[in-house]
């Protein structure tokens, strides 16, 4: 019989508390993920705008209908949102704006079709983008015909278009995750998704953009609790894994 991901949990817990797993905090993982990183520093000004971009695991529920900045409802229950809070009370001195406009479901060219109104309009002065999970996902489960190389050119257009727009703007790019063994996450994902994760760390390297490893924070997190303690579907994070995105994206940002 399977195990129930509340078995896992509990013989994770178990092993733990008999010394079989060895535990490390937080601020570890996070530290170790970034290892092999070197995290620019990305300067928030007076009156900055950021903006956080992608698929729903940025969206994370918000309102779509509010067009406000600093919302609880406009910016979702996710990293996003986790991440903007500490901003806000670390930075209450210089009246950021930060918005939401990641959308579910969506992948590359789909965020491309609303790039005008959903984030050239907003002029921000720092760009937050996660992306690629659908590109490959929907490749599997929804008939989606995309390719690697697809995703590739199709984000390297959209970061190109970007740039030409908004020169000075600041990039951060989010490594596309997925947790092994987790209900939508099978072997059929591995190694093909791999190279989509690639891609995403070329492209931050060749746009100057601070590049954010998710996936090794994700693995790294799995010392101190199972998988389906970060993530309930093996994409999409439950609090705790929110929690730790958040984490990792204020370190990748070093403010």
């Amino acid at each position: 019989m399977a195990s129930s991901p509340e078995n896992t949990r509990r013989s994770f817990i178990k092993k733990a508390a008999l010394g079989g797993v060895a535990t490390i905090g937080i601020p570890q993982i996070i530290t170790q993920a970034f290892a092999a990183e070197k995290p620019k520093d990305i300067s928030f000004k007076k009156d900055s705008v950021l903006l956080f971009q992608g698929d729903s695991i940025t969206d994370a529920g918000r309102n779509r209908d509010t067009t406000e900045f600093n919302s609880g409802k406009a910016l979702g229950s996710g990293y996003a949102m986790l991440a903007s809070a500490e901003l806000l009370h670390a930075h209450a001195d210089k009246n950021l704006k930060i918005y939401n406009k990641g959308i579910s479901g969506f992948k590359v060219y789909q965020v491309a079709g609303r790039w005008d109104t959903d984030a050239l309009a907003l002029k921000p002065d720092v760009l937050s983008m996660l992306i690629g999970v659908n590109d490959f996902w929907h490749t599997l489960s929804s008939g989606y015909k995309g390719t690697l190389q697809t995703y590739r050119q199709d984000y390297r257009a959209l970061l190109d278009r970007t740039k030409q727009q908004l020169p000075e703007v600041q990039l951060i790019i989010g490594e596309p995750f997925a947790v092994k063994g987790i209900k939508a996450v099978d072997e059929k994902w591995f190694p093909a998704f791999d190279e989509y994760r690639q891609a995403a760390r070329e492209l931050a390297h060749q746009f100057n953009a601070t590049f954010i490893p998710y996936q090794s924070v994700y693995e790294k997190a799995q010392k101190q609790a199972p998988g389906v303690y970060w993530t309930y579907d093996g994409v999409h994070p439950t609090l705790a894994g929110a929690q730790l995105m958040a984490q990792a994206w204020l370190k990748a940002v070093k403010s």
